[in-house]
């Protein structure tokens, strides 16, 4: 399987991202610069975080017109896994490929430590290793991760089983606890949390894996032949 890690001027998390995916999971990844104009050849799309373009005027708001963009939203609609991380998210909810919009935390500082999620729905693409209400740790580092959409939208997400993740203990003020969510697809997913870096017990947590885990397992179940 092979990912491609998007990186923009400004990321700070693509190294991150690689190293989960090749040293950790064990498949192909790539660096794929902003400027690039094709994804064609990845079978997952990986935005990771950090502050792309300074994060002027809001998270993601100039990342979203990057060329590599238009390729991005062409992957997402042909089906392709999208996971955005962090400034990732913000740069998903700008291009629209999620409903919504991210505001600054509500005690509008930066906040950094590790946090536990809850699994909300474990049916997606993303999150077929985990246990439906399981207990994750997963660590936070953003100022502007306070998620908000109005009261319809959030009635279509929990409708339609869209938030996937929740926090435990809510730190930024987001609506509903919300950590994370999916797309009407289930293809896309957007979350604050960063997952890559919870991939080895050395560094605090292992729990993030199994996302990518979900994710390799769930593409050969639907690309490979068997004999």
């Amino acid at each position: 399987m092979k990912f491609a890690v998007i990186v923009f001027p400004g990321s700070n998390c693509d190294v991150d991202m690689y190293h989960a995916i090749q040293d950790e999971l064990g498949e192909e990844a790539t660096y794929v610069r902003y400027d690039e104009k094709s994804l064609a050849n990845y079978d997952a799309i990986l935005l990771p975080g950090g502050f792309s373009y300074g994060d002027y005027l809001r998270g993601g708001s100039i990342a979203r017109f990057a060329p590599i963009m238009t390729e991005v939203v062409k992957a997402a609609r042909e089906g392709k896994p999208v996971l955005g991380v962090c400034n990732g998210f913000q740069i998903l909810l700008e291009a629209g490929l999620l409903p919504g919009a991210m505001k600054r935390n509500k005690n509008l500082k930066f906040m950094c430590r590790p946090l536990t999620l809850v699994v909300e729905n474990n049916t997606t693409m993303f999150t077929s290793s985990y246990e439906s209400g399981e207990h994750i740790t997963i660590p936070i580092a953003h100022g502007e991760g306070n998620y908000y959409c109005d009261e319809t939208t959030l009635e279509e997400l929990k409708s339609s089983g869209r938030i996937v993740f929740k926090y435990s203990e809510n730190p930024n003020g987001s609506i509903d606890d919300i950590a994370g969510i999916v797309n009407e697809k289930g293809n896309v997913l957007g979350m604050m949390p960063h997952p890559e870096r919870a991939v080895d017990h050395l560094l605090g947590s292992a729990d993030g894996l199994k996302m990518f885990k979900s994710l390799l397992r769930n593409w050969r179940e639907s690309h490979v032949t068997h004999a």
